[in-house]
C-alpha cells in the first residue's frame, strides 16, 4: 500500500462522462492510501470538485470542443479546431511538468487527455476508443490516436476483454500499442433494489449546443408522456436548482449519490448513447432509450450496435417522438454482466511492481 503517494487524475472535459468514470478510480486510489490530485477544465473539473472538495485540484488548458447545430458539419468543425486542440495538448504538457515538480507526483492517470503524461513517472491513459470512428477517415483518426497512446506506459480500457463487450470494435484490437488492461464495467454507481418512483429518467449531458437542442425538444415532447418524468440537465452550476412543469421535474445537476438513487428508482432511462452512460446502465441493469448526438460517429455506432443486438432501442434526434419510448418493452435491456475488475491491483505500476 502507498504511503500517500500523489497521483494526478486528469479527465477530458467533453460532456461529463470522462469525469464521472474517474470517480471510482479516485475512490479506489484513496482507499489504497494514495493522494489523488485532480486536473481538468470546465464542467468536468467543477463536477469533480463537488464530488471531492477536500482534494487538491487544478485547471488545465481547455480543448474547447463544441458541436455544431448541424451534426453533418461536426467533423469539419473538429478538423478546423485541430490547431487549437494541439496547442492545448502542448500547453497541458507544460502544466503537468510543473505540477509533477511542485507536488512530487508519483504517477499519472489521464482519461483521454493526450498531453497529460510525463516521461519520468508511470503514466496511464484510460480510453475505450482504441479505434476512433470518423466515417471515411476512421483509419487516420485511429492511427493518430494510437500514436498518442504509445507515449503512455499503459492503457486501461473500461470494458470486458471478451465478447459480449460494451465497446465492440472501439475498444478491441488484434494488436495493442502498449500494455493494455480491461477494467470491467467501470461505474460510480451501485445496483440497489429500490421502489420505482419515476417512470422516465432523462439524463442530458455533452457539449453545446446539441445538449440544449435536445433539452428543448424533450421538454416539448415529454409533456404528453403518460407518467412521471425526472430530467437531469448535466449543467454543473454553483447551486443545485429544480423546477416542476406539468409531469416533468427538472434539475440542473445531481450529485453521484442523488443520481444513483434516481437511477435505481426509475423504470426507464432516456439519454445520449455516451459510453460512460452505457457503463452505468449495464452496472444498474436498466432499460433505456438512446438518442445519439448528431454527427458523433462513436455514439451512433454504439446506439446502432445495442439496437441491432436487441438490448436498447434508439433513433436519430430528428426522428424522436414520445411514441418511440413504447419500443423499450420489446428489448431485453442488460443482463447481469461479469465485468468486475480489481482496479487496485493495477496501482502496482506506481510502485514499480
Amino acid at each position: 500500500m502507498s504511503t500517500n503517494s500523489r497521483i494526478l487524475v486528469a479527465p477530458l472535459n467533453w460532456g461529463l462522462g470522462h469525469a464521472t468514470r474517474c470517480i471510482p478510480i479516485i475512490r479506489a486510489l484513496i482507499s489504497s492510501g494514495y493522494e489523488p490530485i485532480i486536473a481538468s477544465d470546465g464542467i468536468a473539473l467543477e463536477l469533480l470538485r463537488k464530488e471531492f472538495p477536500r482534494l487538491k485540484s487544478f485547471e488545465l488548458a481547455t480543448y474547447d470542443i463544441t458541436y455544431t447545430k448541424s451534426g453533418k458539419s461536426f467533423k469539419l468543425k473538429l478538423i478546423s479546431k485541430s490547431p487549437k486542440i494541439l496547442k492545448a495538448i502542448k500547453k497541458e504538457k507544460k502544466q503537468v511538468k510543473q505540477l509533477v515538480s511542485e507536488y512530487d507526483i508519483k504517477g499519472i492517470i489521464s482519461d483521454n487527455r493526450l498531453g497529460v503524461r510525463y516521461k519520468n513517472i508511470p503514466s496511464v491513459i484510460i480510453t475505450h476508443q482504441l479505434s476512433v470512428l470518423s466515417g471515411d477517415t476512421t483509419w487516420i483518426s485511429s492511427k493518430l490516436h494510437l500514436n498518442y497512446i504509445r507515449k503512455f506506459d499503459a492503457c486501461w480500457v473500461p470494458d470486458v476483454r471478451e465478447e459480449p463487450s460494451l465497446s465492440g470494435k472501439l475498444g478491441h484490437l488484434d494488436e495493442y500499442a502498449v500494455p493494455t488492461h480491461y477494467l470491467g464495467i467501470l461505474s460510480r454507481f451501485k445496483h440497489q433494489r429500490l421502489p420505482i418512483k419515476t417512470d422516465l429518467l432523462v439524463i442530458l449531458s455533452g457539449p453545446e449546443p446539441q445538449r440544449s437542442i435536445l433539452e428543448e425538444r424533450l421538454l416539448e415532447e415529454l409533456r404528453s408522456f403518460k407518467g412521471k418524468v425526472l430530467m437531469v440537465l448535466g449543467k454543473v452550476e454553483p447551486e443545485q436548482e429544480f423546477f416542476t412543469s406539468c409531469n416533468i421535474t427538472v434539475f440542473n445537476y445531481m450529485t453521484s449519490e442523488e443520481l444513483e438513487k434516481a437511477l435505481n428508482s426509475s423504470a426507464m432511462v432516456l439519454s445520449r448513447s455516451g459510453y460512460t452512460t452505457i457503463l452505468d446502465l449495464a452496472k444498474l441493469r436498466k432499460r433505456a432509450f438512446f438518442i445519439p448526438t448528431p454527427g458523433q460517429y462513436e455514439q451512433e455506432y454504439l446506439a446502432r450496435r445495442l439496437d441491432e443486438n436487441g438490448i436498447f432501442p434508439s433513433c436519430d434526434q430528428d426522428d424522436f417522438s414520445v411514441d418511440q419510448l413504447d419500443r423499450v418493452k420489446d428489448y431485453s435491456g442488460f443482463k447481469v454482466l461479469d465485468g468486475h475488475s480489481d482496479i487496485q491491483k493495477l496501482f502496482g505500476l506506481f510502485e514499480g511492481k
